[in-house]
């Protein structure tokens, strides 16, 4: 099968790559021409527009900032994929985006896919991510090689809309325990312990978490280079809060969180890392958490 892939950012650029390193057919296309040269350099065909792009492949994957993106994407492709192909989206979406662009789609013949992934970029690049895949049985049987190349663990949640509940519900989760971590790295560093120290006692303790054994990392270090900006935060963050309302579940933590990273991006911008809202209780402290042997980006 031929894939195309479109949407090569931090997280896309290393999918598509983990395609290619299977041996997978790949046609690419990002509005960032630059983006495309990495791929190109493993054997990837660049397309010049999404029309071009479409006409060469069967199936399309995307990963894409938002649901609008995504819509527009979909809407530039669908009058010239080929019958039968179908559209496979790693991008964080809501679930009523995901049916309703399913529709979009199901109405000129092409069948969506969920497969949203979770770990972070540093395990895109490794192949080893986590896929959270929704859609028709057959579509997760035809395409699992491909979801295969690109992660370590897959989950096949059920029919659409599945996905983006579960991934959402990963996003949350991590969101809260960066800010958490944050505050406990605090205590640790106004406290008088060594940060190294204590960074190592917690990961060993039950008050451990993934995020504290990566993203912790990268806030001692000072680069709190994650590649997952503080409007995607918010982005995914809105996404929990509906589902709260939708399914009567009061997201308390969740709330509070939100409102974090909203005096985040009002402090360091939309763009900036998400990794920096512990930068905000350091700034208001006027102490860093700074301390040796630990990455400026996870490997």
């Amino acid at each position: 099968m031929r894939y195309g892939y479109i949407g090569l950012g931090n997280l896309g650029g290393n999918l598509a790559l983990s395609l290619l390193r299977a041996g997978f057919d790949l046609t690419v296309y990002d509005q960032k021409p630059e983006l495309t040269r990495p791929l190109a350099e493993h054997g990837a065909v660049v397309a010049a527009s999404l029309e071009e792009l479409a006409g060469q492949v069967d199936h399309i994957f995307t990963c894409l900032p938002s649901p609008a993106a995504s819509e527009a994407v979909l809407a530039g492709l669908l009058e010239h994929l080929p019958a039968g192909a179908s559209w496979i989206e790693n991008s964080t979406l809501g679930r009523e985006d995901v049916l309703r662009l399913a529709g979009l789609a199901r109405s000129a013949g092409i069948r969506m896919f969920e497969a949203p992934v979770t770990g972070g970029v540093h395990l895109a690049a490794r192949g080893e991510i986590t896929v959270l895949a929704a859609g028709d049985q057959d579509l997760y049987d035809l395409h699992f090689p491909a979801l295969e190349a690109m992660g370590g663990q897959i989950f096949y949640m059920g029919g659409l809309g599945s996905a983006a509940v579960i991934k959402v519900i990963t996003n949350m989760l991590a969101f809260i325990h960066l800010v958490a971590d944050g505050e406990a790295l605090m205590l640790a560093k106004r406290g008088g312990l060594d940060l190294k120290t204590a960074w190592a006692a917690i990961a060993a303790s039950s008050g451990s978490s993934f995020v504290h054994e990566t993203e912790g990392q990268l806030v001692l270090n000072g680069s709190y280079d994650v590649g997952f900006s503080m409007d995607l935060a918010l982005k995914d963050l809105g996404f929990a809060l509906g589902f709260g309302r939708e399914f009567g579940v009061p997201l308390d933590l969740a709330s509070l969180v939100s409102q974090t990273f909203l005096r985040g991006r009002a402090a360091y911008g939309g763009q900036a890392q998400s990794t920096q809202i512990v930068k905000l209780l350091e700034d208001l402290l006027g102490t860093d958490l700074r301390a040796e042997g630990f990455p400026a980006r996870l490997e």
